[in-house]
């Protein structure tokens, strides 16, 4: 007779399991939080570094209630879902506010935080707090979904509902926290979505996926849909002090509260768009190869149109919101992904006007 599924999925993480992982070493609630956050739809190597960069820098809920919203998505450029960091740092504040900066132990007062789901709040709860708590992330929906040969799409609420059920059926009284990152280890490392580990997974003997030979059909794929093709022209303005033009982009849309070059509707409107904010025409203008930026609901072709500004006319002087950015002195501010990119290209090709 198998032993129970929790019973195998530990002790095959006793043996084959990551302990070492940043976030394991000291599993603080704060860390485990933070940590959470940045794994939502992200793997680990990729947030093991920006996990260190940001505990060095705001080690504990007070110094990031504290620290300008600027700064934490400065460090957060390239780790994407921007709204996880501004719904991380403002969760932090109403922790300060409401909790006396110690972070809740229940699933309900978890979840009334910015940011913060069902799935996030049991792992939160079970690894942080000791507590039995569920969790149903990518990973173990994708085990569950094999394990059971659960038909459709987990994004649909039926088979979500039945996703979870299976969860907490199978979620432990003991070892939760240690279940916890087994079943997302496994997930992750093993029952992976093309290439799953099956011979070596301790749940090899009664999964209804691979004694049907078909496990590479679940979780079923969303539905499939042409994207739609957006365009937009990024104005990249240079003066002769080397410093580029960004204006911080509003808190609601793409890329919200981040930095970005101003957008233009084509390269015609550069010019008109000079005189508006430096009252100057360019002295050179180029217009540069697009490419395509791509979001889960659409593509967005960018074209640059790179011009030089003579600086002797007086600019617009900084206001709130709008800055020009020093390539030899880089200011600490969050920067859409395309833009980090143009902005090293530019600091490659120097950019003082001769």
């Amino acid at each position: 007779m198998l032993a129970p599924f929790s019973t195998r999925v530990l002790a095959w993480f006793d043996q084959h399991g990551r302990k070492d992982l940043p976030w394991q070493q000291n599993t603080s609630p704060y860390r485990i939080w933070v940590s959470e956050i940045m794994l939502q739809q992200t793997q680990v190597n990729t947030v093991i570094p920006y996990f260190e960069r940001f505990m060095a820098r705001f080690p504990d809920v007070q110094a990031l209630a504290d620290a300008p919203e600027d700064e934490v998505l400065h460090l957060w450029t390239g780790l994407g879902y921007y709204a996880r960091a501004r719904n991380l740092h403002k969760a932090a504040r109403e922790v300060t506010k409401m909790h006396g900066g110690q972070l809740p132990d229940t699933i309900e007062a978890l979840c009334d935080l910015p940011g913060i789901g069902r799935s996030t709040a049991g792992a939160i709860a079970s690894i942080a707090f000791g507590q039995r708590a569920s969790i149903l992330d990518g990973n173990v929906k994708r085990v569950l979904a094999r394990y059971h040969r659960v038909a459709g799409w987990p994004g649909r609420a039926s088979v979500d509902h039945q996703l979870w059920k299976m969860a907490e059926r199978y979620t432990p009284d003991e070892r939760c926290a240690d279940y916890t990152q087994a079943i997302m280890d496994l997930g992750a490392t093993h029952c992976t979505r093309r290439a799953p580990a099956c011979d070596n997974c301790p749940l090899r003997d009664d999964c209804a996926g691979r004694l049907q030979g078909d496990q590479l059909r679940f979780p079923g794929k969303k539905p499939q849909k042409v994207l739609p093709v957006k365009s937009t022209c990024f104005l990249v303005a240079r003066n002769r002090e080397g410093q580029v033009w960004l204006e911080k982009r509003p808190t609601q849309g793409i890329w919200g509260g981040l930095w970005c070059f101003p957008e233009i509707s084509s390269p015609a409107q550069g010019r008109l768009r000079s005189l508006d904010l430096w009252h100057t025409e360019p002295v050179r203008e180029e217009v540069q190869d697009g490419f395509r930026h791509s979001f889960s609901h659409y593509h967005l072709d960018i074209t640059p149109v790179v011009i030089d500004l003579d600086t002797s006319t007086p600019p617009v002087m900084e206001t709130p919101g709008r800055l020009w950015y020093n390539l030899r002195k880089p200011p600490q501010i969050g920067l859409a992904a395309p833009v980090a990119t143009l902005l090293k290209q530019l600091a490659g090709a120097g950019t003082v006007m001769e």
